[in-house]
């Protein structure tokens, strides 16, 4: 007989993201809810992959990360955003952000500590919190242009809080943080021992002329923030999973302690790639516009249909109000896009821990211009 497993996470089932692209199969729909591209990155970086395997890099590395590639991360934020990082201490490098994120959330909280996190929210946050004893306290953002309520993160701010985690650029919603959100975070946080995970997976992908305002920054900030990013969103290798965490040493080294027994190392090979690849900074400082010119398509293929537009000032995924429409839950309503019409979305109702109904759902623009064109026309009829 099986023994009976008491769940570590009991209300936690298949996530709405494999659900939806099981469906959108099911339905030969065009997969626009799932956040990855249907291009190829870099045929460059591909070479480089094959260069290092050739060359014998095909055995473990160093559990912190190449140190080629953690002193190119180092330059290249600092490049970026002033702030210099030690490649030895403050850099790890991780099998993708999402690893990132529950190993500093294991690192960091402990069983009674509050977290502050910001809700819509990226969906691994909650069940992270959870398997670290803690307890996710959610902010709401504004409706509309989904700001940040700092008053209302200051009021949730308890003696029991340990972090906040910040996502900016936001999925799902395309916010940004501007400066002034930055003072606001900083005037909450000042005399405490509240740290930040500050998921910034999408920081080069901000439109419109807008600086991404990482962590990194700002140093009062830098010096309790994990910064984390991603190889896979920035260089169209979502398949690659590595990213990588920076932080001061002191919350480095907690990080890594449970890096080492969950991971310890990855992917040698592409290591070595993403480190010589680095050496040129075009293709993240490129990004920006070759996206914004996708969300351009996407948005303008939607101009005069039913659907709203809200505002997407980074990422790459466009939030639509649909009640024009249906006011059908926001679920059932992406489920009907893509039984009927051919169009697979995310509710952004799945984003929140008690599902808010406001009629939106998620699409992502980061696909070919065809596969876009298809879905715009499937969408204009709705």
């Amino acid at each position: 007989m099986t023994p009976h497993l008491p769940s570590r996470l009991p209300d936690v089932g298949t996530t709405i993201f494999t659900v939806m692209s099981q469906l959108a199969v099911q339905h030969q729909a065009i997969n626009l809810g799932q956040g990855f591209p249907d291009f190829e990155c870099d045929a460059r970086l591909q070479a480089l992959v094959t260069e290092a395997m050739r060359a014998r890099h095909n055995q473990y590395a160093p559990m912190t990360g190449l140190p080629a590639l953690r002193e190119a991360i180092a330059a290249k934020v600092e490049r970026c955003y002033g702030y210099r990082y030690n490649a030895d201490t403050d850099i790890t490098v991780t099998a993708g952000a999402t690893q990132a994120l529950l190993t500093a959330i294991l690192a960091a909280v402990h069983p009674g500590d509050e977290v502050i996190i910001l809700e819509p929210a990226y969906d691994s946050y909650v069940p992270a919190i959870r398997l670290a004893g803690g307890t996710p306290v959610p902010v709401s953002l504004r409706g509309g242009d989904y700001s940040v309520p700092w008053d209302r993160v200051a009021a949730a701010v308890t003696t029991r809080t340990r972090m906040i985690i910040l996502n900016t650029p936001h999925n799902p919603c395309g916010a940004v943080l501007a400066p002034q959100d930055l003072d606001a975070l900083e005037a909450i946080v000042r005399d405490t021992d509240i740290v930040i995970l500050s998921d910034e997976v999408y920081e080069h992908i901000i439109f419109d002329g807008r600086e991404h305002q990482s962590m990194a920054r700002r140093p009062v900030l830098a010096e309790r923030s994990f910064v984390v990013s991603s190889f896979g969103k920035t260089f169209h290798a979502t398949g690659w999973k590595i990213g990588y965490c920076c932080a001061p040493a002191s919350l480095a080294a907690e990080f890594r302690k449970v890096h080492q027994f969950n991971v310890f190392a990855v992917s040698m090979p592409m290591q070595h790639a993403l480190a010589g690849y680095l050496q040129d900074p075009a293709p993240y400082l490129e990004l920006p516009a070759f996206y914004q010119a996708k969300r351009d398509h996407f948005r303008a293929g939607l101009d005069g249909s039913r659907f709203k537009l809200l505002p997407c000032a980074g990422t790459y995924f466009q939030v639509v109000d649909y009640s024009a429409i249906s006011n059908e839950p926001e679920e059932t309503f992406a489920r009907r896009l893509t039984t009927s019409v051919g169009v697979a979305a995310i509710p952004v109702s799945a984003f929140y821990i008690q599902p808010e109904q406001r009629h939106a759902v998620r699409f992502c623009f980061a696909k070919r211009d065809e596969t876009l064109d298809a879905a715009l026309d499937r969408l204009r009829r709705v």
